[in-house]
């Protein structure tokens, strides 16, 4: 009874932490100077999983069991560094991190944040959240409505 709520909640709370995670990332977007390695902040993303399928029954033919495709929600399995996505590199020789030597003198790196992108990546998070919380709305109107047919 309560499946359709529990399989939107575990959206619900992935898509609050997928947000947090953006709102991080944009608020880092002009840090060129970060405490665990002393360089430019790098860009995270929470990724996904979905949670395992229930096993219904196994026999001889199918040794590892049958799954029915029916999901059981989502969750996040780490926040990772985005270290792929190169740094933007912007010439200001008069910064405090700008780099002093090399074929690069006068340039600071600045972390890999494209502030657009990470916006697109909100509103689909937020629209995500938004539908998960209808779902669950749904299923309480249908339990509230199935409870009068009981009375």
């Amino acid at each position: 009874m309560f499946k359709a709520i529990n399989i939107a909640s575990t959206g619900l709370s992935a898509q609050r932490l997928k947000m947090d995670v953006i709102s991080n990332n944009i608020a880092n977007a002009t840090t060129t100077r970060t405490t665990e390695d002393d360089g430019p902040y790098r860009r995270r993303r929470a990724v996904f999983q979905p949670v395992n399928l229930r096993t219904r029954w196994k026999s001889p033919v199918y040794p590892f069991g049958l799954r029915t495709g029916e999901g059981q929600g989502v969750r996040v399995v780490k926040v990772e560094r985005d270290e792929n996505t190169p740094l933007r590199l912007v010439y200001d020789p008069g910064h405090p991190d700008a780099i002093k030597i090399g074929p690069k003198k006068g340039y600071v790196e600045y972390p890999n944040v494209d502030i657009v992108s990470e916006m697109v990546d909100m509103i689909s998070a937020n629209r995500s959240y938004e539908a998960n919380a209808q779902i669950i709305a749904g299923a309480k109107s249908m339990f509230q409505a199935a409870m009068q047919i009981g009375r």
